[in-house]
């Protein structure tokens, strides 16, 4: 990654922004590209934290710095903004800053395209801190190219490969005149930079290209061909007599019984830039009856107040992951410590998972037998979180599962 700072960050969050993406590294041996730091395109209507080109995608990445610092940010679109639970109140009045962070991208795709720009997708990151545990957008943002996290060298990079997603890289001269369009002064870098960035060499490209030879038509084919164009009329009619057809049925249908309204869609969790997609929750207060093992006998014993499970799916390298999560009250934070105590050590049980009482998904985990389990206390509260392999074994011992359990204690247990 190649940085190229034209002005002052915006943002106080600006400085991470600008440190996680000084940590990738020169080259494109992380990611490459060019981050245009502190820029704003002709056009825009504020300074940008960063825009950044990478071969095959657009970054405009917005700074929003909050309040204070904040465990919890539920960051809708279309909605007032919250951190941990309290209403995020702007002096200007705007409800949810990444409407604003839409417009600069609105404004930079737009002068991409009137200054006949390579055509990559321009998506959003909405950089938020001073710093924001976990992060909770609906999926309907996210499937709109929205990001909203803080920013560190590995959730930017997770933002960075799950937006730019174009079929074809960006070439080097292309690149140029990208970087060019988006910021007039200056000079961006020269070729041989370019591709030490990831960026693609059009000759090059062009003279690996293969070449087919098409074979010689003979007369009696010729004949045969001036067939073709009378066939394609007919079966052009017969297509357009078939779709008036159905258009009519159709149209019929709908006036007769209106369409259902929708299930909600699933809000998607962002917990360090990794998407966990809620599937199932439940609410007990007999903590006992969904434990096994020692820790149901020591639940059996003891006051617990409430249990909270739940359940999401996420992926790491296109592998699915099951996760389940528990928290259970208890009546201090002595008590608190000595089920941790109990719960981390191996072979004394557990919380059963959801999906052992018929709470499945499709695409999900059988079991949690050999989970990857993290167990963490926090005043009066213990929280369980358990990772396994959606598809084959597991292994309790294996790091990727140990990191995706790490990163499931900070989400909620209930939905």
């Amino acid at each position: 990654m190649r940085l190229i700072r034209l002005g002052t960050e915006p943002s106080a969050v600006g400085a991470d922004v600008r440190a996680a993406l000084t940590a990738w590294g020169a080259g494109g041996s992380v990611l490459g590209g060019v981050a245009l730091l502190g820029v704003q395109p002709p056009g825009c209507p504020r300074p940008l934290d960063a825009v950044v080109v990478l071969p095959r995608g657009v970054l405009v990445v917005v700074g929003v710095d909050l309040p204070e610092p904040a465990v919890r940010l539920e960051a809708p679109l279309g909605d007032r903004w919250k951190t941990d639970g309290w209403p995020l109140i702007r002096p200007d009045g705007a409800v949810s800053p990444a409407a604003e962070a839409l417009t600069a991208t609105t404004a930079v795709a737009r002068r991409i395209q009137d200054m006949r720009g390579e055509p990559l997708p321009v998506t959003t990151v909405v950089a938020v801190g001073p710093y924001v545990g976990q992060v909770v957008q609906p999926t309907a943002d996210l499937n709109r190219g929205l990001r909203v996290l803080h920013p560190k060298p590995t959730t930017l990079l997770a933002a960075a490969r799950e937006l730019a997603t174009s079929d074809r890289p960006c070439s080097v001269e292309h690149a140029a005149r990208l970087i060019a369009v988006l910021a007039p002064t200056g000079s961006p870098p020269g070729p041989a930079e370019l591709r030490a960035e990831g960026f693609s060499d059009a000759a090059a490209d062009l003279a690996s290209a293969r070449t087919m030879l098409l074979p010689k038509v003979g007369p009696a084919a010729a004949r045969r061909r001036k067939w073709l164009p009378i066939a394609a009329v007919a079966v052009a009619g017969l297509l357009a007599l078939v779709a008036i057809v159905v258009a009519v049925s159709s149209g019929d249908a709908s006036d007769a019984s209106p369409p259902a309204d929708a299930p909600p869609e699933p809000t998607t969790v962002v917990v360090d830039g990794r998407n966990f997609t809620p599937r199932g929750a439940a609410l007990s207060e007999d903590c006992a009856a969904h434990a096994f093992g020692d820790v149901q006998a020591w639940l059996a014993d003891h006051e617990c107040a409430e249990l909270r499970r739940a359940q999401y799916e996420t992926a790491v390298d296109g592998r699915a992951v099951g996760v389940a999560v528990a928290e259970l009250s208890l009546p201090d934070p002595a008590r608190a410590a000595e089920l941790h105590g109990l719960a981390s050590a191996a072979g004394t049980g557990g919380i059963t998972a959801l999906v052992k009482e018929g709470k499945s998904w499709e695409g999900g985990p059988s079991s949690f037998d050999r989970s990857a389990i993290r167990v963490v206390a926090k005043g009066a509260k213990v929280r369980v979180a358990q990772a396994v392999w959606a598809r084959d074994g597991s292994d309790p011992a294996d790091p990727v599962l140990a990191a995706v359990a790490e990163e499931a204690l900070r989400l909620p247990a209930g939905q």
